[in-house]
């Protein structure tokens, strides 16, 4: 049996710290998954960590679905989150609903993310409404970057803190399971969390969260552009995996790689006929 959301949500009422990181892909989940975390999100993320891309916003449905099967595949317990791209949810409830239904019916996916608070709060409605659960997203919104004017910390001053926590109840009034909240100053964060029954998932926005949400390839040190301020590296995958194919590279340039015992063995007699 999966996570289910009640259980997510039941972990606020415990006090329980919830974990939660992005997967792209059917081997990296089944690592997760096995460490125990009980939440993964096939993040639009995926279009800059994985795919080169500057933004989220070039990543499209097919995309995101083709992503989200995978790691559905890798995964058996955790509750599976598929991250709505941008444009899917924006320009009518109906599209919202369909796109929404996607994630679930072909791909797999337990929830769908979402970005926005009042503005789309009628959107999370109806999806919940249809039985799809619903992660909200406030705070620096990735697929807001050209009108935010850049990836950075929101919600600093009074008047922006109070839309966000207006932003945050109407979430929660609407159905969604969960909040996360990215960039933002953590006693905001931390007055959010208090104010709102449901989980908070944090992202650069502090301690006092419910629980943390971290993009896999900045934790494992894979992503090189740039480490976030919010990312802690535990390790540097990528000086480890130069390594190995400099090797690589050098061994088979000496010929001191693949050895006899790296290959496959035919009777010598088999041989013999053939140079007859």
């Amino acid at each position: 049996m999966r996570v289910t959301i009640n259980q997510i949500k039941e972990m606020k009422q415990k006090g329980e710290k919830i974990v939660m990181l992005t997967s792209y892909d059917y081997s990296t989940a089944k690592l997760v998954e096995d460490v125990g975390v009980p939440m993964i999100l096939v993040g639009d993320s995926l279009g800059m960590v994985v795919l080169g891309y500057e933004t989220p916003i070039p990543v499209s449905m097919d995309v995101m679905i083709h992503h989200t099967k995978a790691v559905v595949r890798g995964t058996s317990k955790a509750l599976i989150v598929g991250d709505m791209p941008f444009m899917t949810y924006h320009t009518s409830t109906e599209d919202a609903m369909r796109n929404a239904a996607r994630f679930i019916q072909e791909a797999g996916a337990q929830a769908v993310k979402l970005e926005g608070g009042v503005i789309v709060a009628d959107r999370v409605k109806r999806i919940v409404e249809c039985g799809i659960p619903v992660m909200g997203h406030l705070g620096l919104t990735p697929q807001s970057v050209y009108q935010l004017g850049g990836l950075k910390v929101q919600a600093k001053s009074i008047d922006a803190a109070a839309r966000l926590i207006d932003d945050a109840i109407a979430l929660e009034q609407a159905g969604a399971f969960a909040i996360v909240l990215e960039a933002i100053p953590f006693k905001l964060a931390q007055l959010v969390t208090k104010k709102v029954s449901v989980p908070t998932i944090g992202i650069g926005a502090g301690p006092y969260c419910d629980g943390q949400v971290q993009i896999i390839n900045d934790i494992l040190g894979l992503f090189t552009e740039f480490v976030p301020k919010h990312a802690k590296q535990y390790a540097k995958l990528a000086d480890a995996m130069t390594g190995a194919v400099t090797e690589y590279y050098n061994e088979v340039r000496s010929g001191k790689f693949p050895t006899e015992k790296h290959s496959f063995i035919i009777d010598d007699a088999v041989i013999s006929e053939l140079e007859k």
